[in-house]
């Protein structure tokens, strides 16, 4: 099952990209509003799966917003490769690193992204959202409280995310758009490997990373029991992952993303962001 946002309504869509509004085709007894359904999401699968062929009208990627587009609570994991710890010159952790990226950090797969300095750098990721209250989750049970999963940028602007004596993680990474999330929320059962998925972005035709969600040093199952050992999981959360090797702040010289820049970060069997970089007021250059 594949979902989509498409101007702020919950859709299904086909192998061809057509859509199925859900509160029309339900007759309202699932909501319109994406984030919503996470609080049925188990109802709601049941209903999607007999709503097959039904798909009626064709979706414009202009439309599309991201797929859980208000979560409560947005995790985000740090140094999950070996290759951009090493990048990174940092040592391998012996617990997941976590921080948050606050949801009106949040936009959608195809939207511009305002710069607000010529600092800001790229880091593609597997986002998982959760559909099931997660508590003390077992890793063998964790792949049951997945919804699905989608494509995410966690953007940087590196000197205020490095500013000391202590690094302001969470902030540096929440300026408006500095989460495009997209195109589509894909349940785990459409991968053959859920847990092996190409994953890599682009500045235009330069490739800037190239990864396998198979190199994550704390999986997918793990991620889960470890955050729901601490905090409960709510239905319709996501977790960010991790990045590979290829930042533009580990290069010597260091890089950052420009404005009118398009990057395009994509994950295999979920698809692609298309996200424009647009000086934002009071733009500077790299510092």
């Amino acid at each position: 099952m594949r979902i989509v946002n498409v101007s702020g309504r919950l859709v299904l869509v086909d192998a061809s990209g057509t859509g199925l509004d859900v509160e029309k085709a339900s007759d309202g007894r699932f909501p319109s509003d994406p984030q919503a359904i996470f609080a049925q999401w188990d109802e709601f699968r049941d209903w999607a799966a007999g709503a097959a062929g039904r798909a009626d009208f064709a979706v414009d990627p202009a439309e599309l917003g991201a797929p859980t587009p208000a979560p409560r609570q947005v995790f985000a994991i740090g140094l999950n490769y070996d290759d951009h710890i090493s990048e990174s010159k940092m040592g391998r952790p012996d617990s997941p690193t976590v921080f948050t990226k606050f949801p009106t950090s949040i936009t959608g797969p195809n939207s511009p992204v305002e710069l607000p300095s010529g600092n800001v750098d790229w880091e593609v990721e597997l986002v998982v959202a959760i559909g099931r209250l997660g508590r003390n989750v077992g890793e063998a049970d964790a792949w049951d409280h997945v919804a699905g999963l989608t494509v995410g940028q966690d953007l940087s602007e590196r000197v205020v995310q490095l500013a000391g004596p202590v690094p302001q993680f969470s902030l540096g990474k929440s300026y408006p758009g500095f989460a495009p999330l997209g195109p589509a929320l894909v349940t785990v059962d459409e991968f053959d490997h859920p847990d092996d998925l190409e994953l890599g972005c682009r500045l235009g035709d330069e490739v800037l990373q190239l990864g396998r969600t198979r190199d994550l040093i704390f999986s997918v199952p793990e991620l889960i029991a470890r955050l729901s050992a601490v905090c409960p999981l709510l239905p319709g959360d996501i977790i960010f992952t991790g990045t590979p090797s290829g930042v533009g702040n580990a290069r010597n010289p260091k890089r950052f993303l420009p404005p009118g820049g398009v990057l395009i970060s994509h994950i295999e069997g979920i698809g692609e962001l298309r996200n424009e970089m647009v000086a934002g007021p009071g733009y500077e250059g790299q510092l």
